[in-house]
């Protein structure tokens, strides 16, 4: 029997499996042991105290988020070493003083125009990052910029309470890649390039660090030196994606989602669950017949979810409803009312819009979402 309760899942939610993300989280860290490497773990991907307290358990004491409301929900619930990677929203300085006041806090700039905002509204001390692109081309400054770069540190360090710590880059353009020799290039890209730059500006600011990470990079790597910090989030989690560009195995992906089934079409060979774009998010990846799906059909044992079942995926996505083709041979296993279990093509985001979780094992997961949801119900009952 299931180890969670089927007739208490009425709406579609992320099941986690706590043992494979652990052993996720396990392998990562001796792996940043192994290349004597500062592991400060993403939370985007998971978004919860209670998964933050299974990295607490191996060890890990500072994390990287992706906004400042999250590091402000992640430092309620007892961190108190956050990196924001994102460049700074100079319109949120208020939340940026409210944590530097509490916490040791990160932030990234990229722009005379956010140091000025630091130089004027700054009241505690933070930690300052210079953001670099190192190929991703979504934001940082270019690594072979130089002066630019040159420019923006000579500037930091003249500010009151900021403490240069260094440079920061995500390689995300490794998401993009098709193989692991590609993914295993763009690390090595990254790498060099932020090798390079440490090793230019060492003299003037010595113990400035480098932090990189992508968990696609991350997953592969074996090459780190130079490197003193690594950021990867998705890892603890996987997904279809990391899949298909190969940065892991399927025995490594430790969520699926589960979905009432709300009517069946056998003349069509599709089944319509209540799972759709407000759940899944509208990533998709592509097929060997050149199918576009959302997602792939799992069938749910007594110690978990097992290989996906052949030509059954999702097919389409509209807002709350998802189309799942359903081969033949598998048409029988399907009834109206029962779960479909459906491995999601981006876990961060499909975490990001289903706010209930469980584990396999049955315990609840509260995230951040799921927390401003209740604050929301409750403000409106009152």
């Amino acid at each position: 029997m299931l180890k969670f309760e089927e007739e208490n899942i009425d709406t579609p939610t992320l099941i986690v499996d706590q043992r494979v993300c652990q052993r996720n989280i396990q392998r990562m860290v001796k792996k940043a042991e192994d290349h004597h490497v500062h592991l400060r773990p993403h939370f985007k991907t998971h978004q919860s105290a209670v998964v933050g307290g299974w990295y607490k358990a191996a060890g890990i004491r500072s994390i990287t988020v992706s906004s400042l409301d999250m590091a402000t929900y992640f430092s309620q619930h007892g961190w108190d070493d956050i990196t924001v990677a994102f460049s700074l929203n100079m319109r949120e300085m208020d939340k940026v003083n409210n944590l530097a006041a509490k916490i040791s806090l990160n932030i990234l700039v990229e722009s005379t125009a956010h140091i000025g905002a630091l130089e004027k509204a700054l009241v505690f001390p933070v930690g300052v990052f210079v953001k670099i692109d190192t190929g991703y081309h979504r934001t940082g400054i270019e690594a072979g910029d130089i002066e630019r770069i040159n420019q923006l540190a000579n500037t930091l360090i003249t500010v009151d309470k900021v403490r240069f710590k260094g440079f920061l880059a995500h390689a995300g353009h490794s998401y993009q890649a098709s193989s692991r020799e590609e993914i295993l290039a763009i690390h090595e890209d990254t790498r060099s390039k932020m090798v390079k730059l440490k090793s230019y500006f060492n003299d003037l600011y010595p113990d400035l660090i480098i932090s990189i990470g992508d968990t696609p990079s991350m997953s592969l790597a074996e090459n780190f030196q130079g490197v003193d910090e690594i950021r990867p989030g998705n890892f603890i989690y996987y997904d279809l994606a990391q899949k298909g560009i190969g940065s892991c195995q399927w025995e490594d992906i430790a969520v699926v989602v589960a979905c009432p089934i709300v009517a069946q079409h056998k003349e069509r060979g599709e089944i319509i669950i209540y799972g759709g774009a407000v759940h899944f998010s509208k990533d998709s990846l592509k097929d060997s017949h050149g199918h576009n799906y959302f997602g792939r059909v799992v069938t749910m044992g007594v110690e978990g979810w097992g290989q996906p079942l052949p030509d059954c995926y999702v097919k389409s996505l509209s807002q709350e409803h998802g189309i799942v083709k359903i081969s033949p041979t598998f048409w029988e296993n399907f009834q109206v009312g029962d779960l479909m279990y459906i491995v999601p093509v981006h876990s961060c985001l499909t975490v990001d819009v289903i706010p209930a979780m469980i584990t396999f094992e049955g315990q609840e997961i509260d995230t951040m979402k799921a927390l401003a949801l209740n604050r929301h119900y409750e403000d409106i009952k009152e």
